[in-house]
């Protein structure tokens, strides 16, 4: 009997097989890198507001081989090596390292310019995300404004009808509804001021 590229699994449903290689290249190792302090903190910045592993984003972007293929082709040497740099050492998957190095060797391009422009395609998020969170604040105010009414007619609710009545119990639910949804929006909020004056 002949095997094939597929295997069954329960139910007889057909599945691909996968390969020790592949797995392998979904390892993580670490690099080290010099790059600008504006490249590390766009990287931490973006990781952490948007609650996503710096492995992630690194994987995300030197992964994207038409990208990277583009940048190595536009670096400038020169210019590059102009700045001041300081070393710093990420943990990615093996997969992205091979890409790195592969992009580097074809075009003879240095690993750090490569991953400090890759760094650079995070900053249109940031500015996005900067503009965001500034209508964020706004729309916070205003649901910290509708929260105090809601408190207000609450408390006129129980003078008129009682703590016992139904209407007031069902605003009571609501309202403590409204103010657990306002405490998760006032942190998430309180989060996102690391990209004001970023």
């Amino acid at each position: 009997m002949k095997k094939n590229d597929k295997q069954k699994g329960e139910n007889d449903i057909s599945l691909p097989l996968t390969s020790s290689s592949d797995l392998r290249s979904r390892q993580s190792v670490r690099a080290t890198f010099k790059l600008t302090e504006k490249a590390i903190e766009t990287i931490s910045i973006v990781a952490f507001h948007m609650g996503i592993k710096q492995k992630s984003l690194f994987d995300h972007l030197i992964e994207d081989a038409r990208s990277l293929n583009s940048i190595a082709r536009e670096i400038k040497h020169p210019e590059f090596r102009k700045q001041d740099r300081i070393q710093k050492t990420y943990v990615i998957s093996r997969k992205t390292l091979s890409c790195l190095e592969k992009v580097s060797k074809n075009f003879g391009a240095p690993r750090d310019a490569l991953v400090e422009y890759s760094i650079k395609r995070l900053m249109p998020v940031i500015t996005e995300e900067r503009a965001k969170h500034r209508e964020r604040k706004k729309i916070l105010g205003e649901i910290t404004e509708y929260l105090k009414q809601g408190e207000k007619i609450l408390r006129k609710s129980r003078e008129i009808l009682g703590e016992d009545d139904p209407v007031c119990y069902k605003f009571e639910n609501a309202m403590a509804a409204c103010c657990n949804a306002h405490n998760s929006i006032k942190s998430f909020v309180e989060r996102g001021k690391i990209i004001e004056d970023f």
